[in-house]
Parts: C-alpha cells; sequence; structure tokens
C-alpha cells in the first residue's frame, strides 16, 4: 500500500512538471504574440503615414485628371455604364442625369481609417438643385455611420424609377431601381467585418483610381476577347470532333 501510494505520488509529481512546463510555454508564446501586435501597430502607422504622404502627392494630380476629363462629354456616364457592375446598377433616367455630371471625387479622411466621401459634382440640370451630392461612410467601433447629401429635386422630378426593357444594340437591361436609391440609403452598417458598402468600395477602389479603362470599354473588350477565345476553341474541338468521326 505504502508502495502504490509512493508511485502515486511520483506520477502527480511528473503531471505537476508537464503543467508547469506547458503553462510556461504558454506564457512565453503570449508575450512573442504580444510583441509581433506591437510590431503590427507600428507597421500599420508607418503604411498610414506612407499613405498620407502618397495622398497628398495624389491629390493635384487628380484634380487635374477632373479638369480634363470636364472637357470630355458624357465621361463619367460612359465610364459608369461600361462597368460590368455599376452599369447594371442604371435606369434609363439615371443615364440622363448622370449626362449632367461634371466630376467625382473620391476623398479619404485624414487618418485615413476612420471612412471616405465619394462627391458626384453636377452641372446645373433640370432634375435637382444641388451642384455637389456626397455620400459619407464613417468607421466607428460600433459599425458604420453613412451619411448622404438629401437631393433637393425640382418640381415634378424626384427618385427615378427603372425602365425595364433592353437597350437599343445591348444586350444589358436597365436597372429597376435607380442608382440614387443607393446615394439615399443611409442605413447603418453593424457589422465591421462585412464590406462596408459593395457599391461604394467599386466606385472607390476600381473605377475612381482608373476610369479611362472603363470610358474606353477596354475592360469589356477583355472580356469578350476571352468568351470568343473559348467559342473559338469549342468550335475548333467540335470541328475536329467531327474529324474523327469521319475517319472512323
Amino acid at each position: 500500500m505504502v508502495a502504490d501510494k509512493g508511485k502515486k505520488t511520483k506520477l502527480e509529481e511528473n503531471y505537476e512538471q508537464i503543467d508547469t512546463a506547458l503553462v510556461f510555454s504558454i506564457e512565453k508564446l503570449q508575450e512573442i504574440q504580444d510583441e509581433l501586435e506591437k510590431v503590427d501597430e507600428e507597421a500599420s502607422e508607418k503604411v498610414l503615414e506612407v499613405e498620407q504622404k502618397y495622398n497628398e502627392i495624389r491629390k493635384p494630380v487628380y484634380d487635374k485628371r477632373s479638369d480634363i476629363v470636364k472637357s470630355i462629354p458624357d465621361f463619367w456616364l460612359t465610364a459608369f455604364s461600361s462597368h460590368p457592375v455599376l452599369g447594371e446598377l442604371l435606369t434609363e433616367e439615371d443615364q440622363k442625369i448622370f449626362k449632367h455630371i461634371s466630376s467625382i471625387e473620391v476623398e479619404d479622411f485624414k487618418d485615413l481609417k476612420s471612412g471616405f466621401s465619394i462627391s458626384f459634382n453636377f452641372n446645373p440640370n433640370p432634375y435637382f438643385e444641388d451642384t455637389k451630392l456626397t455620400k459619407t461612410f464613417t468607421f466607428l467601433d460600433e459599425g458604420v455611420k453613412i451619411t448622404a447629401t438629401h437631393i433637393k429635386w425640382k418640381k415634378d422630378t424626384g427618385l427615378p424609377n427603372g425602365a425595364n426593357h433592353e437597350k437599343k444594340g445591348n444586350k444589358r437591361q436597365f436597372a429597376e431601381e435607380s442608382f440614387f436609391k443607393w446615394f439615399t440609403d443611409v442605413q447603418q452598417k453593424d457589422d465591421m467585418d462585412e464590406i462596408h458598402d459593395e457599391v461604394a468600395e467599386i466606385i472607390k477602389e476600381d473605377l475612381w483610381p482608373n476610369p479611362l479603362t472603363y470610358f474606353n470599354n477596354e475592360a469589356d473588350e477583355e472580356d469578350f476577347d476571352g468568351d470568343g477565345d473559348e467559342e473559338g476553341k469549342d468550335d475548333d474541338d467540335d470541328e475536329d470532333d467531327q474529324d474523327d468521326d469521319n475517319d472512323n
């Protein structure tokens, strides 16, 4: 009985040693993890500093681009309409309104991480009194706060309705819901892990950096060429199959 008691005590001592070693390893791991997080925070701050610096450099270049774009008729209408996603959001009436856009501006908040705004500048038009419509996304701990210019529609005008028929010479249909429905939607987004706003992200990260790609319709042409190659390949495969059948 004494021997059994001794064996049990030895086992307990082994377990204690194992537990102590495990606790020590976890504590060291936590120290390293804390160090990594500190390095990541410092790296993020440095990245933000660089982005802020280059945003200051970009701004006059973007301004120069805007000045040139103003001299090109229907530039933003064409770029929007040619975009594979944004083009789907424009009703027939939206397209008429977009003809009056003089420029678009995307502006990050000064610290870059707390939000951004998208502004549409308009020439005088028969639809609304505003010359600038701005939608702002502010990132808060509790979610994303969204604000937008309250559009002052002129008499007998308002949020355009869609037209569910096809464009001439194009299979794409007009949207059933106006793009301005998205603009006026200021419902707060509660989940910071989700895309804050897909349309806003596409405008900010895709259209705004290089609208000329869509104005020139290069993106659509590439997609079309790719489809064409596949179709051509399928046709060649069919011909090869037919030749094999004839040989047999």
